[in-house]
């Protein structure tokens, strides 16, 4: 089968997707899996996935076979994959990334039928190594994008859950420093972006705001990084109320638990903001170097910040309309256009719409 996906008239016996990297795509993921496990109950999904997203993922998602890949390396990465695929045949490889790195290792993958996005939003020429296609459409959410893979096989139902069974002994972790009734802004302040972490005073007058105001708790949560761990440090030092720091002291499900117990995140575009879509936790986002149209979280776009026309007109001389919809402002200063009062306000009207404590 080649050009537009045509409907599957049965339910396939095993699926592939293909999505490495990076935890906010993997987060928007789940959505799509959930939708083809209610449509295909038999089904076996089989997920190739990045080292660092499959901490996350193949815990709460234990019903899944996870292939990890390891992406610091091409070579051994396809090696791996290469011996993972011996003697295995799938009905149907799902190709949910557009870079040129994870087109070659889906050519590793045994399947007759590759299904991949339309030409215009298969970048890097991602077409050329798939055998269908799905239909072009307006610009729109990535999570709405690897939904349009579940219509085009013809199923309708799209299934927004993502239904995640947390740990235990996360949840335990988390209650342990969120306790119950307890209003709490958690921070996360950084992106593997650099240039879209805003700055850390900034985050310190939000976090005091918030608990001069708003009698809330402060958290403050990161990778177990120096670049991070720094980050963390500069905001306790500048800020004038208690906080805590618990930046580099949790793993990936338990920063899911804590972010499940938090009233509100306050993160850049970063994977931290999706994590909190999957369990119900708002998001204020802040956003000027990305659009948050298109890689904001999914359940909260009424509370980004989103200066990202403003960071257009400024950096490049151009509208945030005339930019490509995949195109970014990612430069410094670009944050700086959001101020400290844009978010507070935000957090106010927040908090405003949120039932009583307790």
């Amino acid at each position: 089968m080649s050009g537009t996906a045509h409907h599957v008239s049965h339910s396939p016996r095993n699926v592939c997707l293909l999505r490495l990297s990076a935890i906010g795509d993997t987060c928007h993921v789940v959505p799509l899996l959930r939708t083809l496990q209610r449509a295909w109950p038999d089904t076996r999904f089989t997920w190739i996935i990045g080292r660092i997203e499959a901490r996350l993922m193949s815990v709460l998602l234990p019903e899944i076979e996870f292939i990890t890949v390891d992406k610091r390396s091409f070579r051994a990465g396809a090696a791996a994959l290469r011996r993972a695929m011996r003697q295995r045949r799938f009905d149907l490889l799902l190709h949910l990334q557009t870079s040129l790195r994870s087109s070659l290792y889906s050519r590793l993958v045994p399947t007759p039928l590759r299904l991949g996005y339309d030409r215009r939003r298969g970048r890097e020429m991602q077409w050329l190594f798939t055998n269908a296609r799905l239909p072009p459409r307006p610009p729109c959410h990535a999570l709405e994008s690897y939904l349009d893979f579940a219509a085009a096989l013809g199923i309708a139902d799209r299934h927004l859950a993502w239904d995640l069974p947390i740990p235990a002994d996360a949840r335990a972790w988390a209650a342990a420093r969120i306790p119950d009734g307890r209003r709490t802004l958690l921070v996360s302040p950084c992106s593997s972006h650099r240039v879209r972490s805003w700055n850390a005073e900034r985050y310190a007058a939000v976090i005091d705001h918030a608990v001069r105001h708003h009698g809330m708790q402060a958290v403050i949560c990161g990778a177990p990084n120096d670049y991070e761990r720094q980050y963390g440090a500069a905001i306790e030092a500048a800020v004038n109320v208690p906080v805590t720091n618990l930046v580099g002291q949790d793993t990936l499900p338990q920063l899911l638990a804590l972010i499940e117990r938090a009233t509100v995140l306050l993160s850049p575009d970063a994977g931290p903001a999706h994590m909190a879509t999957m369990v119900g936790t708002p998001v204020i986002g802040l956003y000027a170097c990305t659009r948050p149209q298109r890689t904001g979280p999914y359940l909260s776009q009424q509370w980004c910040v989103d200066r990202f026309d403003a960071a257009a007109r400024r950096f490049k001389g151009r509208s945030a309309a005339e930019l490509r919809w995949t195109e970014d402002v990612e430069v410094p200063g670009a944050m700086d256009l959001i101020e400290v009062a844009d978010v507070t306000a935000t957090l106010d009207a927040l908090l405003a719409q949120l039932p009583p404590r307790g």
